[in-house]
């Protein structure tokens, strides 16, 4: 049996990682270990319990500062380690997290193929989203394997001279429908109260590092008016665990009847409330892709995205963080009861997994086979 590191350090990895181990777990030569990279503590756990998931492997961080530097410096040593003594066939990374990063370089220094999930994903804009645009862009120059989510990506691939491309669709729409399938009850009491306030539901998710501060104020200010000026909507706002954030949220948002802060949703939860919104409000990647497959409305709260596919299939409508915009967009929605039809997400099919482990086992099996070619 061949052994394939997934690293995860964060939510969306765990999640949009999750189809893949479980895909590995029934291939008769590969196996799949899942490695959380303790980059963000709890949470990647929380997110692989769903689908009857948990790490193998768990590295404890020490951190004090919150930077970048910090936990890369920590990120580097502790995955290289795993590495060394688990001697994997292939590491898989995750889209563009400084666990994917960091994991990534760690397997290339030990001569151990790297295998990027959700590859070719591109602004052009290395500020923005920062650091992540930088970070995918670092991993895909040493990928034996680029797992590109569309054609789209695969074609920006191509064009920056890679090879090993093979386009899979994305993961989450796997995790999205298998999670919906399971119709789970509400677990967070704050999702129940809302359910059985009755009227149109709104989410609104902001978590962008460049839209903190101003930006934030204006997204804020627009949800406050939409409320005010619809009294048939509630809007559920999972608020960013980082105190700035939630404070400057608190004291826009707090008082204002028919908006209900809350804690990051787990998946289960949030995937419950796609199906039943009317309208979604986000800067989060993984929302613009899971989304459409039930048919919700998306305003992106970025000036810029590097997931174009859903707005030219109509399924998503980039405003950035203007108030007026917003408005003009989201009034539109609401009055005209817009929905995105049904089958028609551009991130896939619900079967990225099957063909995700299928390259993977490609790879492995060609790499064994030059092995053995140079050795005899």
């Amino acid at each position: 049996m061949a052994e394939i590191l997934l690293f995860v350090g964060t939510r969306p990895e765990a999640v949009k990682a999750a189809p893949v181990a479980l895909a590995l777990a029934g291939h008769p030569t590969l196996r799949p270990a899942i490695v959380h990279s303790g980059q963000h503590a709890d949470m990647v756990e929380q997110a692989l319990s769903p689908f009857g998931l948990a790490p193998d492997e768990v590295v404890r961080l020490s951190r004090k500062t919150g930077g970048q530097a910090e936990l890369f410096a920590g990120l580097l040593p502790a995955l290289d380690s795993v590495i060394a003594r688990r001697s994997p066939s292939a590491v898989l990374v995750q889209g563009d997290t400084s666990t994917a990063l960091a994991g990534a370089m760690a397997a290339f220094w030990r001569g151990v193929p790297v295998v990027h999930l959700e590859a070719g994903l591109r602004t052009g804009d290395l500020t923005a989203p920062f650091p992540e645009e930088a970070n995918r862009q670092l991993v895909a120059r040493i990928a034996a394997l680029h797992l590109a989510p569309t054609q789209a990506a695969a074609a920006a691939l191509h064009a920056e001279a890679l090879s090993g491309i093979v386009v899979t669709g994305n993961t989450v729409v796997d995790a999205a429908l298998l999670t919906a399938s399971l119709d789970a009850p509400a677990v967070n009491p704050d999702l129940r109260a809302v359910e059985q306030a009755g009227g149109r539901l709104v989410l609104v998710t902001a978590h962008r590092r460049e839209s903190w501060g101003a930006p934030l104020d204006s997204v804020l200010s627009a949800v406050a008016t939409l409320v005010e000026q619809h009294p048939d909507i509630n809007v559920l706002l999972p608020v960013h665990p980082n105190p700035a954030v939630r404070e400057q949220v608190s004291r826009a948002l707090g008082r204002v009847p028919r908006v209900t802060l809350t804690s990051p949703l787990a998946y289960p939860d949030l995937i419950r409330v796609l199906r039943r919104a009317a309208l979604v409000l986000t800067d989060s990647g993984g929302i613009q892709e899971e989304a459409p497959s039930f048919g919700v409305p998306v305003l992106v709260l970025r000036e810029v995205t590097e997931r174009m596919e859903a707005v030219a299939a109509g399924c998503a409508w980039l405003v950035g963080t203007d108030r007026v915009q917003i408005l003009v967009a989201a009034e539109r929605v609401l009055r005209e009861r817009l929905r995105v039809p049904l089958h028609s997400n551009p991130f896939g099919d619900g079967l990225a997994a099957q063909r995700v482990v299928a390259a993977i086992a490609d790879l492995v099996t060609t790499r064994a086979a030059v092995a053995l070619s140079s050795a005899s």
